[in-house]
């Protein structure tokens, strides 16, 4: 089984002590990445829900840099310690919570300052609180309104300090610590907390803590490394620095200040009511709300950011400013090498899952580790009916649509990215509104050759356009490059859309519904809502001297009954061309252009449609009110059977009769854990079936199936026998890749399948969610009662006109046809009434 396609931007990364490697949390991982070459060398594996925070154990001296220790923090509501040189878990702390965030100020507390040598560690933590509370007897959920709470661990000894928490709020939020370790605070909504850490921590002690006031929503916070200085930013793109926080709270008896001057209001200007600070300044550059607030090392400059992709540099003294831009997406997270000295390296995650590292002063990129594109923003008209995911069988690839109008291309196999193709030339930039939707990308099945759809929003209903573009792949440096433009390739109605065909596909009537390209040659076909679909020529497939380009044109044109075609798709060999009316199925010789037959036809429109490898059958999928899956035998042109399920995705396999689907299950039926947390449910199932028998061959539950994506891929022999459990290198793999992009390779015959999903058949004797199947569909069927009811027996006589009843059975059990003549007969020799006028 191999995984891979997490985010690497769901938490703050940290540098390891010589700067030489950057452990990322990528979901229930900690993956770490050489900063000189950008690849994965190990990861830390052992958490079972998301991390949340990863700590790495200070250097007290220069000869224990060397040394690889870090703490990470789950939503599996454990604590981990760990060597992540070798790596190995070192210790286990659970907490009964899940934690959001955590911080422990003594790591970063100098030995200088603190006579006293601690005894123990403590941690302080961000959790959330899933308990219920018993009233009489009964358990009832905590109220809603507070189920954040900062609280204290005691990692010494592996349990929660008791009865000590700090703070309540709505729901938990990052807790940000001091470089130093004196000071550490969170935002609660308009306000900041502030708390002071004893010299000496003890399990009970009384932590001082200040409020700071602000007007708007706050985001992000910041902590100068030397100075009593504060820095927050709000929704509204304004960046507030407090002079002297905690003046009179914190002061000691070392460091007194004038307390009658800091009553003076008048020289304390910006600071809000009665809080506890000297100054407040406010700088206003970002049009949209900071998410990204850190101090330099030095603490003379302020880096700030936010969701238009620009880092700024601010000279704290003078408050001057310089630019990092053009990034090209938002940014998260910012974080500072441990040691100038060695490298000036900072590091910036973006939005669109990629880690950047800047050489300082210059802010020059030097290396940036990509991920997945994660999924980007829809228009609410498109959303449901983009095809934007795409695979190359033969390498392993996967083509996504990415938020600046590019298609990205990953390899599954290597967990990386390869190459991006600007669809689209436009200068877009985080948080401009979208013109343009890339609704639709298609493969070849050697992954040659590509085709894309993009669509450009009208405004105020005028000015839309519709742009099918063909891409080449070269030879040698494998890169798409553009081969061919076409501007409205599809005519726009009179269509006869049904009410099934809602207001969504309206306004896209005019769109393309599917394009798939010919197994064997260099032609295409795509479809449209608009009534008619369309085969497409590479020019170098008609051999004609005269035509020098590569280009690509038109060979024919088909439609039927003005109904909007929805889906396409060739046969094995090539010889058929299935296009989807609506709720039936069109055949049709692609060479002479000749429909050949018509199948169907199912409950709601075809949205979905391919044939199942080199058999017989076709497999088609339906949305609307009632969804299907249905099987069709194209020799005897009808259904084989099918099922009332609303199927996600299909893929079928190349060289057999299998295929999958992904099934999204009913929100009823959705699996969640015991404390009722939904983020380890599971909304979907995928479901192996031999194209000849409706019984599935298998079946695995699948979390984020809505949006998710199917195919067979030929497997890398040499890669899967080191990574398969049972030493066999299987000769095709199917790939998962769910709503987030995070992806699962597995042989679907192999023993490692049932590692996907914790339901297993004996978990139904004793918990009500294990079901799987059927019954995690629909429930368990009833039990029905076959012993015969003699009481509701009574005798029967044939009736004296069989042509009444002779056609009220099932249709599968028609009488013969000497017996349908007679009967027929017999009912125009009867003698009718004349009708009374």
């Amino acid at each position: 089984m191999i995984r891979g396609g997490r985010s690497y931007v769901s938490s703050p990364p940290a540098f390891s002590n010589d700067v030489k490697r950057l452990l990322v949390c990528t979901s229930n991982t900690v993956s770490i990445f050489s900063t000189s070459t950008g690849l994965q060398i190990s990861s830390l594996e052992g958490h079972t829900a998301p991390v949340t925070t990863v700590i790495v154990v200070p250097a007290s001296t220069p000869a224990t840099k060397i040394l690889s220790y870090c703490w990470t923090a789950s939503l599996d509501e454990t604590i981990k310690y760990w060597d992540f040189s070798t790596p190995e878990l070192l210790k286990t702390i659970d907490v009964k919570f899940p934690i959001f965030s955590m911080v422990i100020p003594s790591l970063l507390r100098q030995p200088a300052q603190s006579d006293v040598k601690p005894s123990k560690l403590f941690a302080y933590l961000s959790v959330e609180d899933t308990r219920e509370t018993t009233k009489s007897h009964k358990k009832e959920p905590r109220p809603n309104t507070m189920n954040g709470r900062i609280c204290k661990c005691n990692l010494t000894e592996s349990r929660l300090a008791g009865g000590v928490t700090l703070a309540e709020m709505k729901e938990p939020q990052v807790i940000t610590i001091s470089s130093s370790g004196k000071y550490f605070g969170i935002r609660k909504q308009r306000k900041l907390l502030i708390w002071k850490v004893p010299d000496v921590e003890a399990e009970r002690v009384v932590m001082r803590k200040i409020t700071l006031h602000h007007t708007k929503k706050l985001t992000v916070l910041a902590f100068h490394p030397t100075q009593r200085i504060v820095a927050a930013g709000d929704v509204t793109g304004r960046i507030l620095i407090w002079r002297g926080f905690g003046d009179r709270t914190f002061a000691t008896n070392d460091n007194k200040m004038n307390l009658n001057l800091m009553n003076n209001e008048e020289e304390r200007p910006g600071v809000r009511d009665n809080d506890d600070a000297d100054l407040c300044t406010t700088w206003h550059w970002h049009p949209s709300e900071v998410s990204v607030l850190i101090f330099s090392s030095d603490g003379a400059y302020l880096y700030s950011g936010g969701k238009e992709g620009v880092l700024v540099v601010w000279q704290l003294d003078t408050g001057k400013k310089k630019f990092l831009p053009r990034i090209g997406s938002p940014l998260l997270y910012f974080t500072e090498s441990p040691d100038p000295s060695l490298s000036s390296v900072l590091q910036i995650s973006c939005a669109d899952n990629q880690v950047h590292l800047l050489k300082m002063p210059s802010m020059e990129i030097i290396r940036s580790i990509s991920g997945i594109k994660l999924p980007c923003p829809l228009p609410e008209e498109y959303k449901g009916i983009c095809r934007d995911i795409a695979f190359n069988h033969d390498g392993g690839l996967v083509a996504l649509r990415a938020e600046n109008y590019c298609i990205h291309f990953y390899s599954l196999l290597d967990d990386r990215g390869i190459s991006e193709v600007q669809v689209c030339e436009r200068n877009h930039q985080p948080g401009d509104d979208v013109t343009v939707v890339v609704t639709l990308v298609a493969l070849s099945q050697d992954g040659s050759l590509m085709s894309t759809v993009d669509v450009k929003l009208a405004e105020e209903g005028i000015g839309s356009l519709v742009c099918l573009k063909f891409w080449v792949s070269g030879t040698q440096n494998k890169e798409f490059t553009l081969s061919t433009i076409v501007y409205e390739p599809h005519r726009c109605g009179p269509c006869l859309i049904t009410e099934e065909l809602n207001e969504k596909y309206l306004k896209c009537s005019v769109g393309i519904s599917a394009v798939a390209f010919h197994p064997n040659r260099r032609a295409a076909v795509s479809s449209s809502y608009g009534g008619d679909f369309k085969v497409w020529i590479c020019n170098d497939e008609l051999q004609q001297k005269d035509l020098q380009s590569s280009g690509w044109s038109c060979h024919a044109v088909g439609s039927y009954k003005k109904k909007a075609m929805t889906a396409a798709a060739f046969s094995a060999d090539g010889s058929v061309l299935a296009v989807a009316a609506e709720t039936v199925i069109t055949l049709w010789d692609p060479d002479r252009n000749v429909l050949v037959a018509v199948i169907g036809e199912t409950l709601t429109p075809i949205m979905n449609m391919s044939f199942v490898g080199s058999s017989e059958y076709l497999v088609a999928t339906s949305w609307g009110s009632k969804p299907q899956l249905s099987v069709w035998n194209m020799s005897k042109l009808s259904i084989s059977w099918s099922y009332l399920l609303h199927v996600e995705a299909v893929a079928c396999a190349v060289d057999t009769s299998s295929f999958a689907a992904l099934a999204l299950l009913p929100e009823s039926s959705n699996c969640k854990e015991a404390n009722g947390t939904t983020f380890q449910g599971r909304d979907g199932v995928i479901l192996l079936f031999n194209a000849v028998d409706p019984v599935p061959v298998a079946s695995w539950s699948a979390r984020k199936a809505k949006g998710g994506a199917l195919a067979f891929l030929k497997a890398n022999p040499s890669f899967t026998y080191e990574n398969i459990s049972d030493g066999k290198a299987p000769q095709t793999l199917l790939a998962y890749v769910n709503g987030d992009h995070e992806y699962v390779l597995f042989d679907p015959y192999g023993k490692e399948v049932h590692e996907l999903s914790k339901f297993h058949q004996g978990d139904r004797l004793t918990h009500e969610e294990g079901q799987f199947g059927y019954a995690s569909i629909y429930g368990e069927l009833p039990e029905f009662k076959l012993k015969r009811n003699q009481d509701l027996w009574a005798p029967s006589v044939p009736s004296e006109k069989p042509w009444e009843t002779i056609f009220s059975g099932s249709s599968h059990n028609l009488p013969p046809l000497t017996k349908l003549c007679s009967a027929f007969l017999e009912s125009l020799l009867e003698k009718r009434t004349a009708a009374l006028e």
